[in-house]
């Protein structure tokens, strides 16, 4: 059938994720450094999220689509991928929300002049005093190279690196190989990102000790 729906123009979007939490239904998420429509039944083609994209990104226009489907969608819409900042209650060196790399977006206001860390997801886990001495002042990412898809992390990483005034990243791994991929990755994107920016690594032993 013929509707309205939400229209998303990939030249002018910046990935900057805004438009994210402007969707109630959840039909919208930044995936591989641009704002896509996750699905066509879960837009109801209003366009609540015109007014909050700072690019001018989104139009509303009529095509042929999946009718809207309230019922799917109160199955999906989840909070997980809104960009926030939280408060420090109960984490008191939480930054800033999403964490995971294909969730972040690549342009936000918490990446500007801030230091990066890539942590690997076994790090926080295995760490206990991983607030304090890994995240305190630093901005996080979190990525597995061994489970994820890792489909797109080089250049979303690339993105994030060249977009923001990043003042250092440090990397935190587990000392088991699978790992070293992501040590590969964040020197492959800063390569890329034709960038001088200070890159650190450290070591988690598997008995939640810094080696």
């Amino acid at each position: 059938m013929k509707r309205s729906i939400v229209h998303i123009d990939e030249e002018k979007c910046d990935g900057c994720g805004m438009c994210v939490p402007g969707c109630v239904e959840g039909a919208l998420a930044v995936i591989d450094g641009k704002a896509r429509l996750v699905k066509d039944s879960y837009c109801d083609g209003l366009g609540a999220c015109l007014g909050v994209c700072p690019r001018d990104a989104i139009t509303v226009t009529e095509r042929e689509a999946d009718p809207f489907n309230a019922q799917e969608v109160s199955h999906h819409a989840c909070p997980g991928s809104t960009v926030r900042i939280p408060s420090n209650a109960g984490a008191p060196e939480m930054g800033q929300w999403p964490v995971q790399l294909r969730l972040v977006p690549v342009n936000a206001p918490f990446w500007r002049n801030s230091d990066l860390l890539l942590a690997a997801d076994c790090v926080p886990p295995t760490f206990p005093g991983f607030h304090d001495a890994l995240l305190r002042g630093r901005r996080l990412i979190i990525a597995c190279p061994k489970l994820d898809d890792t489909s797109g992390y080089l250049e979303k990483l690339t993105q994030i690196l060249t977009a923001n005034d990043i003042k250092s990243l440090t990397v935190a791994i587990m000392e088991v190989p699978c790992c070293l991929g992501l040590e590969r990755l964040a020197r492959a994107a800063l390569t890329a990102s034709g960038k001088s920016i200070p890159i650190s690594i450290i070591t988690m032993g598997v008995d939640g000790r810094l080696k």
